[in-house]
């Protein structure tokens, strides 16, 4: 680690967070509301920005199988969507979008719907007294909730806990209210090699300047790997790339969001998602588009007749276990690391959750002790 630490060379603050996507923004807005004077640091759309190829989900359903811990931090954060809107709405201006109207998953074989039964049964069984409300709904009663159900859907989950927002004009409220809250936005700034990190003592240059502060927030997505060994911390995260359709905007109405189907507020339709292990590869597959449209089409035929408008992809922040990662330095006490592929559903719970936990300097080890770092040493 450097050794040139030099508060006079930089300006100072209470906290610098490292990352300007949807998961930096939402804690550096956080900690503004606990009263901290925060620099947040982006990089800028050269980076590998997860943010910006989002599917706009806010999910729960899928989220914590095997890991009941998981699930209960992604469900508190839904939980705090309808207040986290509220708020960015009153002081934006910015509808974000949400609706949470609850979401199904799409099976379009009886294997799939067993299989699906099997998965949900146990979840709730993994929730205990948490409880975990669910339906596994025929496609008879599922025609009436969703018109245009395609003949191959024989089945479907369904949770009240689901929903989906505008990813994009998400980003652009946070940013927005973190500034109008006072918070020191920095474009393109790559945080340099001189960095000095030491127990409540940290600099970073960025962009050209100096920033200093007690407290550091890596929250780089895919750039933490290389950070986080610089502030005692660890962060094996790996890019996993996803595709997105797009279609023209239709009158056909879809109530609810469908785990890689939604509507947004314009009337386009977007279609998802794809799991490739690629590294460090953002251009499109056509095969794999190809089969991103011919199940959506399965699921709803009407979707065929719609002209696609756009397509890109996008790289995941993944961890080796698809969990989120949480952790602070035993040996430079202030930094701390955030990580994970679900940025807009966990944006309630890096603004409302996690960031009064950096602010009063340690993580709550009841509800994060199991997503540290720590967990692959022991694997």
């Amino acid at each position: 680690m450097s050794s040139t630490h030099d508060v006079s060379r930089g300006a100072s603050h209470d906290a610098i967070v490292i990352g300007g996507g949807l998961v930096g923004a939402a804690i550096a807005w956080g900690l503004t509301g606990q009263g901290l004077q925060v620099a947040l640091l982006d990089e800028g759309d050269v980076a590998y920005r997860a943010s910006r190829g989002n599917f706009g989900l806010v999910w729960a359903q899928s989220k914590g199988l095997g890991a009941p811990h998981y699930q209960r931090w992604t469900r508190a954060s839904a939980l705090a969507w309808p207040d986290l809107a509220a708020d960015l709405a009153a002081r934006t201006g910015r509808d974000v979008g949400l609706q949470q109207p609850g979401g199904v998953h799409l099976c379009l074989s009886v294997a799939e719907f067993e299989d699906r039964a099997a998965k949900m049964a146990r979840m709730r069984e993994e929730a205990g007294n948490f409880g975990f409300e669910y339906r596994m709904i025929r496609a008879p009663e599922l025609r009436d909730m969703l018109p245009g159900l395609g003949p191959k859907v024989v089945g479907a989950s369904w949770t009240p806990y689901d929903g989906h927002a505008n990813p994009l004009v998400l980003l652009h409220a946070l940013h927005r209210a973190f500034t109008e809250a006072g918070g020191t936005y920095v474009p393109n700034a790559k945080v340099e090699a001189d960095i000095h990190a030491a127990p409540h003592d940290f600099a970073v240059t960025a962009g050209g300047q100096r920033f200093a502060a007690p407290r550091v927030v890596l929250a780089a997505g895919l750039g933490n790997a290389d950070l986080a060994p610089r502030f005692g911390l660890s962060a094996p995260v790996r890019p996993q790339r996803g595709q997105v359709i797009v279609t023209e905007r239709t009158a056909e109405v879809l109530p609810m969001p469908v785990t890689t189907i939604r509507q947004t507020t314009e009337g386009s339709i977007m279609l998802g998602d794809s799991i490739e292990e690629v590294g460090f590869d953002t251009r499109q597959k056509p095969e794999v588009i190809k089969v991103i449209a011919e199940r959506a089409v399965q699921s709803f035929p009407w979707i065929g007749r719609l002209n696609i408008v756009r397509a890109w992809s996008a790289l995941r922040v993944m961890a080796p276990d698809g969990l989120p990662i949480y952790d602070q330095s035993e040996t430079c006490p202030g930094a701390f690391t955030a990580n994970c592929h679900s940025g807009v559903t966990l944006a309630g719970a890096h603004a409302r959750l996690l960031a009064p936990m950096i602010a009063a300097g340690a993580l709550d080890q009841e509800r994060l002790g199991l997503l540290t770092a720590k967990r692959f040493n022991a694997a």
